[in-house]
């Protein structure tokens, strides 16, 4: 029997605190933008008894997603998904936002959605700054839901952005529009993935409470 996979994409203390609650048994695949972060998680969830491997990934890059995915299922059946990666309106521009926060997750949303097993899951965190924008014209919601994306950054709302607070806003409103969409394809596989969209949060280390509203947007 292969072993089972469950891969965290941001080793952070949120994405360690859900990883733990979903890979007993499992093999965790850590992947961080700075590989040594990577490391150092694996070495706390190995003391802890976990069986882990730990790799370097951009999110904002097609070509490290693709790259994640094979070595993800190397390892064997890919059943989890948790991504816990980005960037703040405080930490980098407005391209680099758009690059990372929305065509990153979107791509690794399609990626993963080919090879999840079946009875596999994802969840990608999102946040409630998503729900801070005002009602987008359907026409937008359709284009950040259903764009090829490779086209994702060419759309001519997003291009004109100016401001980091509101590419984050857009690029998490995406997030949740863009699960709902790759929804059905995880289903056709007998998989689900969740966007979850913290507001404040507590961390007590090893659980994690969300003492801010938090919404999810569920699709089955």
């Amino acid at each position: 029997m292969k072993k089972e996979v469950s891969v965290l994409v941001g080793a952070g203390s949120i994405g360690q605190a859900i990883i733990r609650r979903v890979s007993a048994g499992k093999h965790v695949v850590l992947a961080d933008y700075n590989e040594e972060n990577a490391r150092r998680a694996a070495k706390t969830l190995e003391d802890a008894g976990f069986e882990c491997s730990a790799v370097g990934c951009d999110l904002g890059s097609k070509e490290d997603i693709l790259r994640l995915v094979k070595f993800a299922v190397g390892k064997g059946e890919v059943k989890n998904l948790v991504n816990a990666a980005g960037v703040s309106p405080s930490q980098a521009p407005v391209e680099e936002i758009l690059r990372v926060d929305l065509y990153g997750t979107s791509v690794l949303l399609e990626e993963f959605g080919k090879v999840i097993a079946e009875g596999g899951s994802g969840v990608i965190i999102s946040s409630q700054s998503g729900h801070r924008l005002p009602a987008l014209p359907q026409e937008q919601n359709e284009a950040l839901a259903t764009a090829p994306v490779d086209e994702l950054l060419e759309l001519p709302f997003l291009k004109e952005i100016d401001d980091t607070l509101k590419a984050y806003q857009y690029s998490k409103r995406c997030n949740v529009l863009r699960v709902m969409y790759e929804a059905t394809r995880w289903g056709c596989r007998g998989a689900t993935i969740n966007s979850i969209s913290p507001g404040i949060i507590t961390l007590h280390w090893p659980t994690t409470s969300c003492t801010g509203r938090a919404k999810r947007a569920i699709c089955a």
